[in-house]
């Protein structure tokens, strides 16, 4: 940038953790946006940017905003519907009932709303939302200018949104279309697992993946039930058949696996394929554990999702962070695994590169787009600290998170939310509450 040229915005930090190749971490910087990039980092007192705003954070750190790679953002209305049960009973006997009843776009639109504003306050600037009606959660996304990538559903069997897997893929690939070129929303497949999707729609999704180089997001080796039920119906395990089938690439995103044996981390690596963690869904389901220390030894990319509210029961990846830490050390009976700054890539620039758009966000690097948050690190529960990482990971909690931008733009200033009318979500909120509990026998 020239001498003469003045900025939109300039924050002066007392630190930033850029999650750069270095894992630099620099003090009493400060950021310089302009039309919705950085465009410079450098020592404080020692430029001479002119900016239109100049904001001063000196107890605060500046990190990338975090990247939720995994989630159903509008079950955020079932929070709460059907706790303490195993997958399937939750999801045949509770989830999907409830969905058949009460999913519409309606539903879909203010549980996206819900879930985004809940997203943002807790330090998230770009969610990936598997779930019906993803036209209406693109739309409410945009309208948010918040970061998303949809992955529309597929399945086998009817739902509100459509009758069968060729309506999905119509209606899906026509939501790509229509934002085929939008500055903040990415469109990808979503075949919901391999028990609800049948060979062929899966061979489509294959082929036209490649063709259209867009992601496939799938929900895979969730539980031991699933692999086992799948082994005695088919004679190969769910991985064994998505590769058969040609899915296991760089563009797919496999999200939970929790049963994983050392030639499935083995074909992960070698394929390129992508693993969403989800810990805390993952820990309340009793689905398993993801193996991740020996998916990042073997090379194999791993980022983390919430999965959705109904199941989690927050979006909090603070929360999500901390909890991927200490279960890797639990899991491995190894305390240095998954250590700090490895926490903070799995929710940052590992989310970036397994939704395809680490060239855009997931550090905070001159060129890339202004997707950050401020974190004040003057509260008590942040004190002492002598290793910011450690702090961030294991002592911070998201409330302190005060300021987020997206794409230069600032959606939360001081823990106000400036892109979603807080006071009409929780009020749509409490309204949505009241006819499910009314209509669902299993809560009085």
């Amino acid at each position: 940038m020239s001498e003469n040229e003045i900025v939109t915005t300039l924050i002066n930090a007392r630190w930033i953790v850029t999650v750069n190749s270095k894992r630099s971490i620099l003090e009493n910087h400060c950021l310089a946006i302009d039309k919705g990039k950085i465009v410079a980092i450098e020592p404080q007192g020692q430029h001479r940017i002119s900016a239109h705003e100049v904001i001063d954070l000196p107890h605060h750190v500046l990190m990338p905003g975090l990247i939720n790679a995994h989630g159903h953002a509008s079950m955020s209305l079932f929070r709460g519907l059907a706790d303490d049960l195993p997958l399937m009973e939750w999801l045949q006997n509770h989830i999907w009932p409830a969905e058949a009843r009460w999913v519409d776009e309606a539903f879909t639109m203010e549980g996206a709303q819900l879930a985004m504003a809940e997203m943002i306050r807790s330090g998230t600037t770009c969610f990936s939302d598997m779930y019906f009606y993803p036209n209406i959660v693109a739309r409410s996304a945009a309208e948010a200018h918040m970061r998303c990538q949809i992955a529309f559903p597929i399945l086998d069997f009817p739902t509100n949104w459509a009758a069968n897997a060729e309506e999905y893929l119509r209606k899906g690939l026509q939501l790509h279309d229509d934002y085929r070129n939008h500055q903040l929303i990415s469109v990808g497949f979503g075949p919901h697992a391999p028990y609800t999707v049948s060979d062929a729609p899966l061979m489509k999704v294959a082929t036209m993946s490649v063709e259209t180089n867009m992601p496939v997001q799938i929900h895979l080796h969730e539980t031991a039930f699933e692999v086992q039920d799948a082994i005695e119906k088919n004679g190969v395990s769910p991985i064994q058949r998505l590769n058969e089938l040609g899915l296991l690439n760089p563009q797919l995103q496999a999200v939970h696996m929790t049963q994983l044996s050392d030639d499935d981390i083995e074909l992960l690596a070698q394929t390129g394929t992508h693993v969403i963690h989800c810990p805390e869904s993952n820990l309340k389901l009793a689905s398993g554990f993801c193996p991740v220390e020996k998916l990042l030894e073997a090379g194999v990319n791993v980022a983390l999702g919430t999965d959705g509210a109904a199941s989690n029961n927050d979006l909090d990846m603070f929360g999500e962070m901390r909890t991927a830490a200490l279960l890797a050390k639990g899991v491995s009976k190894n305390p240095s695994a998954v250590p700090a700054h490895v926490a903070i890539e799995l929710a940052t620039i590992n989310g970036a590169k397994a939704l395809g758009i680490d060239d855009i966000t997931g550090s905070l690097e001159t060129g890339k787009s202004a997707d950050l948050i401020a974190v004040n690190m003057n509260d008590i529960s942040c004190q002492p600290h002598y290793h910011l990482a450690s702090q961030l990971v294991y002592s911070t909690p998201s409330s302190q998170v005060t300021d987020s931008w997206i794409n230069g733009r600032q959606v939360m200033k001081q823990r106000t939310l400036t892109t979603i009318d807080q006071a009409a979500v929780l009020s749509k909120a409490h309204l949505w509450r009241a006819q499910i509990q009314q209509a669902d026998e299993t809560l009085r």
